[in-house]
């Protein structure tokens, strides 16, 4: 995609919106009709509505609103310009978009949910945009106290997680725990791409040129270097190589056939940018 189409106002503003509403199915669909809160304003929201039926969309907005005001009063300008659009953005989607149960199995339901949920915040990433709520407390710690992050985001999430058990039970307690878990690792693999590769560093004692000639007859990306043993110094040869999932299996198998006492050590690659692969 063109690189002057992604920065232009107009497609951020759009696709903040898609991904705020693509959260807003995941509160609205699945999470908000069993009372499952799996963290945030949203999940604070959740716990209102199922313990003093308050709608879910106007304590997201009083909640991100708060948010607001304490990044204008502790963070820089620049974080509350990040914050404010999708912050004001979230509870309008979350009013105009019905609420019904789609799913009746609660743990398909959380299943479902949180990969919902972790494809909105993940397109909230790329562009750089926030929904606010209780990503704000983090931050602030961040630069007063020197927090991690994550760290301190994890415990507030864990915190209106295990208020689950006050309004809807234990095992809402457990699926909104194990729905944290479903988000962060859907996350992960959208950030990084689902199309994961192998590096392979190959390094034998007397059949390098022939190993080297079958990887490049097999047209894998190949790079040489030139180094020598920690142990006897001696100058030797490392093929480097990248592959895809599905080529990995038959190349080990072919550098075997070649040399079976080959030193191999592989390890896992989730983007390969340029080359042969492309971006």
């Amino acid at each position: 995609m063109n690189k002057r189409l992604t920065k232009h106002p107009l497609f951020q503003l759009i696709t903040l919106i898609i991904a705020l509403e693509i959260i807003t199915v995941s509160i609205n669909f699945f999470y908000s009709p069993i009372n499952i809160a799996a963290g945030g304003s949203t999940g604070i929201a959740i716990l209102l509505h199922a313990a003093f039926k308050i709608s879910p969309a106007l304590s997201v907005l009083v909640i991100n609103a708060l948010m607001v005001v304490f990044a204008a009063v502790f963070l820089d300008r620049k974080i509350v310009q990040k914050i404010t659009l999708g912050s004001f953005l979230l509870p309008l989607l979350m009013y105009i978009t019905p609420s019904f149960k789609i799913v009746n199995d609660p743990l398909l339901a959380v299943i479902i949910g949180g990969a919902v949920f972790a494809l909105g915040i993940a397109i909230l990433y790329r562009i750089n945009a926030s929904s606010g709520g209780t990503t704000v407390p983090p931050m602030i710690l961040k630069k007063y106290f020197h927090i991690n992050t994550a760290v301190s985001l994890l415990a507030v999430d864990f915190i209106v997680t295990f208020f689950n058990i006050f309004v809807s039970g234990l095992n809402a307690f457990f699926m909104a725990v194990f729905s944290l878990v479903i988000t962060s690792f859907v996350m992960r693999y959208i950030e990084a791409g689902l199309d994961h590769k192998y590096q392979i560093q190959v390094m034998s004692k007397d059949k390098t040129a022939q190993i080297q000639e079958m990887i490049l007859n097999e047209n894998h990306s190949l790079t040489v270097y030139d180094v020598h043993g920690g142990y006897s110094s001696n100058q030797k040869e490392l093929l480097l190589v990248v592959v895809d999932n599905q080529n990995y299996g038959p190349l080990l198998s072919a550098i075997h056939d070649i040399d079976p006492d080959v030193f191999i050590i592989t390890t896992h690659v989730v983007k390969v940018h340029g080359g042969r692969f492309g971006i």
